[in-house]
């Protein structure tokens, strides 16, 4: 018996037949079309009959179906209110779903669903409650309380890069200034590399991107730390400091049993998490008496997206 994950992009829809350990059997993807949502969902339709028949899958085999979708997603009544990447307006993606699958759905936020990835079959499936940090263009995740996927009253909650970090401070596309994603995503972390490069021109920085500041990316502090420059280690000490101020705010919210990162910040891998596990034991307070809260990895990666969607039904059905 099988799940179906349905990954829904701006650019891909991505689908997957996923079994009961989170195994992706078998993949495929169709281009994402301007076109009204009836229709892309028909096509979506016609993408999983091929390929269950492809990969000599009995639709009865299937148990249910879950799908990802970025936006503002209500998934207790199904509907997307509104997808910027999709251009997509309360639409019920679930009641189309099921027309074209004839199965129980499921939707969710993507980076909520990738959330309850890592606990249902990723790295925190031996922790009930989890907050993911997604580290890329912007902050994104998840929340996961008790197992269960915290949505809000309407299914809109988890803007977790929106908290404020600073007052005042550089501006977001959400129309606030100083929000967390600003000082800890991928992009913040280039932007503060970049400046510090330009401040040193001897760093060992420009000789890891050939001298081309327009090379810079997540891992150039990073690598530059390894090499033991002092300008690197300043980089990488104030993102931490950004990262771990936002963690500790999630951490004596909710006291999760873990903290996931993910995004392709998390290829640092323990060189990132040891250091902020560091930053938290020196200034979480509830170190000191409480549990701690563990510091893990995503382990999905690019299967999040599908692993993610099915992980939505893999525990109801």
């Amino acid at each position: 018996m099988y799940y179906l994950g349905v990954d829904i992009g701006g650019t891909t829809i991505k689908v997957g037949i996923v079994d009961k350990t989170g195994k992706i059997i078998a993949s495929s993807f169709i281009k994402t079309e301007k076109l009204p949502p009836e229709k892309q969902i028909e096509k979506v339709g016609v993408q999983i009959k091929n390929l269950l028949d492809s990969n000599g899958v009995k639709n009865s085999a299937v148990i249910a179906v879950g799908a990802g979708c970025p936006g503002a997603i209500n998934g207790k009544m199904g509907i997307v209110g509104y997808s910027s990447n999709l251009k997509w307006t309360n639409f019920n993606l679930r009641e189309n779903l099921e027309k074209v699958t004839g199965k129980p759905v499921r939707i969710a936020n993507d980076a909520d669903a990738a959330c309850l990835g890592e606990v249902i079959f990723g790295s925190a499936k031996n922790y009930n409650t989890v907050i993911m940090l997604t580290l890329g263009t912007g902050v994104g995740g998840g929340i996961v309380i008790d197992k269960k996927l915290y949505e809000g009253p309407n299914g809109m909650s988890s803007e977790l890069g929106h908290i404020v970090m600073k007052k005042g401070g550089i501006p977001c596309g959400c129309g606030r200034r100083g929000c967390f994603e600003k000082y800890a995503s991928a992009t913040a972390l280039v932007r503060l590399t970049k400046e510090k490069m330009l401040k040193d021109k001897n760093s060992k920085m420009w000789e890891l991107v050939g001298g081309d500041i327009e090379k810079v990316n997540g891992k150039t502090a990073f690598d530059g730390e390894r090499l033991n420059d002092k300008s690197a280690k300043k980089v990488v000490s104030k993102y931490i400091e950004y990262l771990g101020e936002g963690i500790l705010d999630y951490c004596n919210i909710f006291r999760p049993d873990a903290i996931v990162i993910g995004g392709g910040i998390s290829n640092e891998g323990e060189f990132l998490t040891n250091k902020i596990v560091k930053y938290l034991e020196k200034y979480e307070y509830g170190y000191k008496g409480t549990p701690k809260s563990a510091v893990l990895i995503a382990t999905l990666k690019n299967d999040a997206g599908i692993v993610g969607a099915a992980s939505l039904v893999a525990e109801e059905f």
